[in-house]
């Protein structure tokens, strides 16, 4: 008997089954447990403190007890990280944090900006720590490493100095119990609040304007009165330079700058060489010169005598009439005529020597 079941009904039940698997998360939905709490003193219980675990042995073994402590005043992520450090150290590590109460980090170290309590809730809501011990000691000893079951040491390699003794974790790294993490260089608390007070009037200023008082502040009439004429200053020094740029603006660029000029030289230079150099003015006297030699009319044309005389015989032998035959009046009518010859060629001579 064949089976009615449709042939990809395995396939839709393997589909079904992947959809109702959880996702795996990496976030704590709960804050770590303080060391008094219920859920951490039954997590001490269950381990066993009696092997002493190595190095070696915490590869397999049960899960790692490590330590590690500090002030974690200003939370920040140079602690997130050194933090998960401590936690990946082995393959399964339950990290307690101890955190320094107030009065005992005043007095090794100086003051913090948050409190105790801010700092224990900080540390808490980390999602690498799996407890938060409080009022955690400066230094470590044999009773508090028992009574916390604690199997290694996590801290920086750098010594750190505290009173008489170089380096507070001297005693734990000869007992093979102490893991080194690497701190986050250009993070501390100290930088954030050197960014503070080196921009403290801004601040200061921002905060008035969201509503907090001078006594919040703890600030004076004259601090307030100081941030007003730094303010002024301020604006006077950015007029200031605003009228020195435009200056040096209109100066290389304006109508009468530095690139114009360049430009229009550049321009001229540009015409000269591509429009060839105009003819030299003539002189006033040559023009009028020249003028008066255009305007003059043409000189008559020369007549010289001798042909007149030739002429003359050969139209009077021609005719075969001798000159007394000629009439008085006709005679003087020739002899006006010559004088007018010989006139002219003297004319034309004079002005052949002038030239």
């Amino acid at each position: 008997m064949s089976s009615r079941k449709r042939p990809h009904e395995h396939e839709e039940a393997e589909a079904c089954s992947l959809k109702s698997v959880t996702p795996p998360t990496f976030s704590k939905v709960e804050p770590a447990p303080f060391s008094e709490d219920e859920q951490a003193l039954a997590a001490l219980d269950m381990c066993d403190y009696s092997k002493k675990v190595t190095i070696e042995m915490a590869q397999t073994q049960r899960p790692v007890r490590v330590y590690a402590d500090g002030i974690y005043d200003l939370f920040h992520q140079g602690h997130a990280r050194q933090l998960m450090q401590a936690k990946r150290v082995f393959p399964n590590v339950y990290l307690l944090v101890g955190v320094c109460s107030d009065s005992l980090t005043h007095e090794n170290k100086g003051r913090t900006v948050m409190d105790e309590n801010e700092r224990y809730e900080a540390v808490r809501h980390c999602r690498y720590v799996d407890e938060v011990v409080r009022d955690a000691p400066w230094t470590l000893d044999d009773d508090f490493l028992n009574k916390h079951k604690i199997d290694f040491v996590a801290h920086d390699e750098i010594p750190y100095s505290a009173g008489s003794s170089d380096d507070i974790y001297a005693h734990i790294k000869a007992r093979g119990m102490f893991v080194a993490t690497e701190r986050t260089e250009g993070v501390s608390t100290s930088d954030v609040v050197a960014r503070i007070v080196k921009d403290y009037d801004v601040y200061v200023r921002r905060n008035l304007a969201r509503g907090y008082s001078a006594r919040e502040l703890n600030v004076g009439k004259k601090v307030i009165e100081n941030i007003g004429e730094k303010r002024q200053d301020l604006i006077q020094k950015w007029e200031d330079k605003s009228k020195e740029f435009i200056g040096n603006f209109l100066l290389l660029f304006g109508r009468e700058g530095r690139i114009s000029h360049f430009w229009n030289e550049g321009k001229g230079r540009i015409r000269q060489a591509l429009s060839p150099p105009s003819s030299p003015p003539r002189s006033l006297n040559a023009s009028s010169s020249s003028r008066r030699h255009y305007d003059s009319a043409p000189p008559k044309k020369m007549v010289r005598y001798e042909e007149c005389a030739d002429y003359s015989s050969d139209d009077s032998s021609g005719s075969g009439a001798s000159q007394d035959e000629i009439g008085e009046d006709e005679a003087d009518e020739i002899g006006r005529s010559e004088k007018s010859v010989v006139t002219v060629t003297e004319t034309n001579g004079a002005k052949k020597e002038a030239l």
